[in-house]
């Protein structure tokens, strides 16, 4: 990879710090399951449908790209949490 293009960024992160922790996977799980669980109990009311297996599923479906886009979001913070720790370090 060509240091080159990242030679102007305002930070350099040390090349052996560990960016996932066993513990961070373990604080995203339960975020990531929280908000699903979260989510689906506030969709359900909101499928127009009768059927109860028709309520799951789009409960469900409709749930997991809102938690998906979550994780995501998660993702960004702890990425942009890093490097602003990085910055005031020095």
């Amino acid at each position: 990879m060509d240091n080159r293009l990242f030679s102007n960024l305002p930070f350099r992160m040390a090349q052996s710090e560990k960016l996932v922790t066993p513990v961070s996977l373990l604080v995203d799980l339960v975020l990531v399951v929280g908000f699903f669980v979260f989510m689906f109990g506030k969709l359900k009311s909101h499928v127009p449908s009768n059927d109860p297996k028709m309520i799951w599923v789009w409960a469900s479906v409709t749930s997991s790209c809102l938690t998906a886009v979550f994780w995501l979001a998660l993702q960004m913070f702890r990425v942009v949490l890093r490097v602003q720790i990085a910055a005031n370090r020095k």
